[in-house]
């Protein structure tokens, strides 16, 4: 593939179904003003994202997940991608933009019912009503099922109450400067009984910017980064609220104290209100997408101009590029970054048709909170992974601040545990698998494992898993692609459900069963996402009307695929799914792979289509 290819087709399949709006946005991103945030204390760096904040309320920006009935455009999707681009930029403002919109007004309209529409969305859209979103308590943030805040339902209305520190409020965005409602998570409960998490509105702070009375606040402080994201500390000490002031859509309680669900086990019902939050999940690896390309820009725009020791014989300099070792450190990233691209594409679109109609399929609302859950993992592993080899591939000069890859690193650092940590996230990738997606399978208690091995649900797996035979292998057959991750991915099932049947049929405890079976529960997990994540590379590819840039986006996809087996070469060598001399041909294809890319790496870089503005750097 020597000749050169127009990186515009290639933009057109990465911006895939929602390219429109995202062509609106760039131009709109290259003619705004882009303020450097880097050398900015803490307090001047939370001022000027409160101002880019009302910016993006100029520009319309947060109306398009919210609905029309409300000042909103009715596109889900269409939010997911605004978000991503933000990612581009300053992730404080994508983060404080996401809290606003996604997860304080996300809470509101998907919890919420028409009098909550009605009394906050228009605005919450507009900025006059910032909020914050408080879930995550310091004793408890993935196991949101047992937070200890608690709501008690007295004379007409619930009175809220942190019992002890280990129940305060933590880390929430917008708690500890703007926020002046917060979504508060607590323990409903009415009488002598406790019907599980609901969703509250609370009143943090008065038109004056005062605490309520009851309420505590206190500023995180400095963190390694998104310094610009006011995260607080919320304690609250008797406030009492309406009844009204109940997110109502999965239960309410009445006047004389009658509690009402239209789902009648509590268990049931948490996890479907937890599921309706899964845009938050989505937001994030595509967040960490756009963090991750601009990183893999910089440093591959670096790499074409950075000069390093004479070749012998001439004297002059080599370019890093040229280098293998250089490409190795990028050019599989860069794969990997157009794998998981098309990923969150696919993602993207599977959350706009389960949140767009007026009641979710059940199953399907389940296959979109497992697909959200790894593909966050992955890609914000990814993020982190790639922001750090991009600053070591740029040297001393990456370390800089100008330079803007440190600051990557430590803005994109905590999206591994925020909105879920990633291995838990991982757990219930597999344990969707395992169940089939039935009932409560987001449950990761320790009962709730218990219970899945003891009802031995994974023996259904067995029955689904045809055996399989392997097509011959040729390193660029696309067919023997698939079929080796379809096979991995069922034969590491397979074998941790029998793994698990074994270990319950005895009188083993379940929950050691099950927990000494994690690391097998983590691998089915992954493998089960790189499938779908080559599956969604492949369908792209096809998209592609463009001879040449489906060619090279074909080359890129095959280094995806055997970088990808490359790493977990063991895997196939023990399983006997690779020969040892198979797995050093895999390692020298990903090598020829790499020298036939690297004259194409600016080409899907620019691809990308950050505007310039985003990649102003000393570095070349």
């Amino acid at each position: 593939m020597a000749e050169q290819v127009d990186p515009r087709p290639l933009t057109t399949v990465l911006d895939g179904r929602w390219g429109e709006l995202r062509r609106r946005l760039r131009e709109r991103m290259t003619s705004s003003k882009l303020a450097d945030s880097y050398d900015l204390d803490r307090e001047a760096h939370r001022a000027l994202v409160s101002e880019q904040l009302r910016e993006l309320v100029d520009a319309g920006h947060p109306k398009l997940g919210f609905d029309r009935a409300y000042g909103g455009e009715g596109d889900t999707g269409g939010s997911v991608v605004s978000f991503e681009m933000l990612g581009y930029g300053d992730l404080s403002l994508m983060v404080k933009a996401g809290v606003q919109w996604g997860l304080f007004g996300g809470a509101v309209q998907l919890l919420g019912t028409e009098r909550h529409h009605e009394r906050y969305l228009r605005d919450i859209i507009s900025l006059e009503l910032p909020g914050c979103f408080a879930m995550t308590e310091a004793g408890h943030g993935s196991d949101v099922q047992h937070l200890r805040t608690t709501a008690t339902y007295t004379d007409g209305s619930f009175v809220v109450n942190t019992p002890d520190d280990a129940a305060r409020k933590d880390y929430i965005g917008n708690a500890a400067r703007d926020g002046r409602l917060a979504v508060v998570f607590a323990q409903l409960i009415v009488g002598d009984r406790q019907y599980g998490v609901h969703a509250f509105m609370v009143p943090i702070r008065d038109s004056a910017g005062r605490p309520m009375p009851g309420v505590r606040i206190e500023d995180c402080g400095p963190k390694a980064g998104l310094n610009g994201v006011d995260n607080g500390r919320l304690w609250f000490s008797g406030v009492r609220v309406p009844r009204e002031a109940l997110l109502n859509r999965y239960g309410d309680v009445t006047e004389d104290g009658t509690y009402t669900s239209p789902i009648e086990s509590d268990g049931r019902r948490f996890f479907t209100m937890l599921g309706a939050l899964v845009r938050g999940r989505v937001s994030v690896a595509g967040g960490a997408g756009s963090a991750t390309q601009r990183a893999l820009t910089i440093a591959v725009r670096r790499a074409e101009v950075r000069r390093q020791f004479q070749r012998p014989g001439d004297g002059a300099e080599v370019v890093l590029l040229d280098y293998l070792a250089h490409q190795r450190k990028l050019l599989p990233a860069l794969a990997t970054s157009y794998a998981l691209h098309f990923a969150q594409e696919e993602l993207v679109a599977m959350l706009h048709e389960v949140q767009s109609g007026p009641e979710p399929d059940e199953r399907a609302q389940r296959v979109l909170e497992s697909r959200a859950a790894g593909i966050k993992a992955v890609a914000t592993w990814h993020a982190t992974a790639t922001v750090q080899t991009a600053r070591e591939a740029c040297g001393g000069a990456g370390y800089l601040a100008e330079n803007l890859l440190p600051g990557l690193k430590a803005d994109t650092d905590v999206f591994t545990t925020f909105e879920g940590d990633n291995t838990v996230l991982l757990q219930l990738v597999a344990k969707g698998l395992l169940t089939d997606y039935r009932d409560n399978f987001a449950d990761l208690s320790p009962l709730a494992t218990a219970r899945l091995v003891a009802e031995q649900l994974m023996g259904a797996v067995l029955e689904r898993l045809p055996a399989r035979k392997l097509v011959s292998p040729a390193l660029h057959d696309r067919a023997w692609h698939t079929d080796l991750f379809e096979d991995r991915e069922q034969h590491i099932l397979a074998g941790l459900a029998r793994r698990l049947r074994a270990a319950a049929s005895s009188d083993n405890d379940p929950f050691e069963v099950f927990n000494d079976a994690q690391d097998h529960v983590l691998l089915a997990g992954r493998a089960h996402i790189d499938r779908l994540v080559l599956d969604a590379f492949v369908a792209a590819i096809d998209t592609c009307a463009d001879a040449p840039a489906k060619a090279l986006l074909t080359r890129v996809c095959d280094l995806y695929v055997l970088s990808t087996i490359e790493a977990d070469r063991a895997w196939f060598l023990e399983h006997g799914r690779l020969t040892p001399q198979l797995a050093k041909k895999v390692v020298a294809e990903v090598n020829a792979l790499c020298k036939e890319l690297r004259p194409h790496a600016r080409t899907l870089v620019d691809a990308f289509a950050i505007p310039e503005q985003y990649l102003a750097t000393q570095l070349g």
